[in-house]
């Protein structure tokens, strides 16, 4: 039992260290922006500004989704899940397996495009010459991430009955 509460406080520190990071890195974006206008109104150019821009955003995204899905901030059919009574349980299980298989898949070819990019020392092809392996390893990283937190979600539904999602807004279910 201690095992199984030093994994669950390590799975929470994970999800919340990718919403940490997401944060970093739209605090990152809000900067380059400002940079980019701070160069422009002095005659300046900041080759590859929106270049950063653009790979902030798609690390903030990624590493955000598992925090937003620990949270309950993702879209979920709740009318429709509450509407099935008894049965809501097994939805639940068949749409966590459903999204911890699809998210697998997505993270086993993120990391395969992430190798290739490395392997072929593939150069983005913005002002700013990047070697592509390096914004794409956040993409694959925050890939795993969801794919852990759904996995981690569904087997929590299969073998205690809850999923661990909480929101804002109370479930109808939880509410009786």
């Amino acid at each position: 039992m201690a095992a199984m509460r030093a994994l669950r406080r390590f799975l929470d520190f994970l999800y919340l260290a990718g919403g940490v990071i997401a944060a970093f890195f739209l605090i990152a974006i809000l900067v380059l922006i400002v940079l980019q206008m701070l160069a422009r109104w002095t005659g300046q150019v900041f080759p590859g500004a929106t270049d950063y821009v653009g790979y902030c955003m798609a690390t903030a995204s990624f590493f955000a989704f598992a925090y937003a899905l620990n949270h309950g901030a993702h879209i979920r059919v709740s009318l429709f899940l509450n509407a099935l009574g008894d049965k809501r349980r097994w939805a639940e299980i068949w749409c966590f397996g459903i999204g911890a298989v699809i998210t697998t898949y997505f993270a086993r070819y993120a990391v395969k495009g992430n190798y290739w990019s490395w392997k072929l020392n593939e150069i983005s092809q913005g002002l700013d010459a990047t070697p592509i392996w390096i914004p794409q390893l956040a993409m694959s990283t925050g890939t795993i991430l969801l794919a852990v937190a759904f996995w981690d979600h569904l087997l929590r539904l299969i073998f205690t009955g809850e999923h661990g999602i909480r929101t804002n807004l109370v479930d109808q279910s939880h509410a009786e």
